[in-house]
C-alpha cells in the first residue's frame, strides 16, 4: 500500500498538475509574489525566506509516501501560478487530504481552483477508490471555507486548538470531507460549473 498514490501529471482545460521538484522555485516565488500572498497569516504560501524549508517539507513527504505535492501550470500561460497537495495519505484506509493550496492573485476566482479541485479528486476516487477526500483550514480563512464548500465538501466540524503556528498562534481548524458515495453528485456539479466558465 506505500505506492498507492504514485505520482502523476493531471491535465484538464486550463491547467496542468506537475509533480513539485526542485527545479520549480523561481516560479513558484514568482507566482506567491503575485498578491504578497505570504503576508496572509492564516495559510502557508513561501516567500524568499522559506521557500527552501516549503519545498523540502514538500518533498520529503513525497519520499516517506505522505504527500504529492503539485505545482500548478496555467496552460494559457505556460507558467507555474499556484501550488496544492495530497497528503495525510492514509493508502491503508484510502483516505487522503487535499490541501497547501494557494493561486496568485491574477488566477483567483477564474475556474482554475475548480478545475485543479475536479482533477484531484477524479483522481482520488476513480482512479485509486479513495473512500473519502478531507479538505482543512484555519477557522479564520473564509475565502478557503467558502471555495471549499463551493465545490460541494461537507463541513463535518470545527477541531479547537488544533495546532500552534510558527507565531506561537493557536489555530482552530475547519474539517470538510468528500465520501466516494458523494462523488457522483459532486462530480456533476463541478462539470457543470466548469462548462458555465469554458462556454
Amino acid at each position: 500500500m506505500d505506492s498507492w498514490l504514485q505520482p502523476i501529471e493531471l491535465e484538464g482545460n486550463l491547467v496542468k498538475l506537475i509533480p513539485m521538484q526542485q527545479l520549480h522555485k523561481e516560479g513558484l516565488l514568482q507566482a506567491a509574489a503575485d498578491g504578497n500572498l505570504w503576508e496572509l497569516w492564516y495559510t502557508s504560501v513561501p516567500s524568499e525566506n522559506t521557500v527552501d524549508e516549503y519545498m523540502e517539507f514538500a518533498l520529503k513527504e513525497q519520499d516517506e509516501n505522505r504527500a504529492l505535492p503539485f505545482v500548478v501550470i496555467d496552460k494559457r500561460t505556460n507558467k507555474i501560478v499556484g501550488s496544492t497537495r495530497f497528503c495525510n495519505i492514509d493508502a491503508a484506509n484510502r483516505r487522503a487530504e487535499i490541501g497547501y493550496t494557494w493561486y496568485a492573485k491574477q488566477v483567483q476566482r477564474t475556474g482554475i481552483n475548480t478545475e485543479c479541485k475536479y482533477l484531484m479528486l477524479q483522481h482520488a476516487f476513480e482512479a485509486l477508490n479513495a473512500i473519502a477526500i478531507e479538505f482543512k483550514t484555519n477557522f479564520h480563512n473564509f475565502p478557503s471555507r467558502n471555495a471549499i464548500l463551493r465545490l460541494g465538501a461537507k463541513q463535518e466540524g470545527i477541531i479547537r486548538n488544533h495546532r500552534i503556528d510558527k507565531k506561537g498562534i493557536v489555530r482552530d481548524t475547519v474539517l470538510f470531507s468528500i465520501l466516494e458515495n458523494e462523488w457522483g453528485a459532486v462530480k456533476t456539479s463541478l462539470e457543470f460549473k466548469m462548462k458555465k466558465k469554458y462556454s
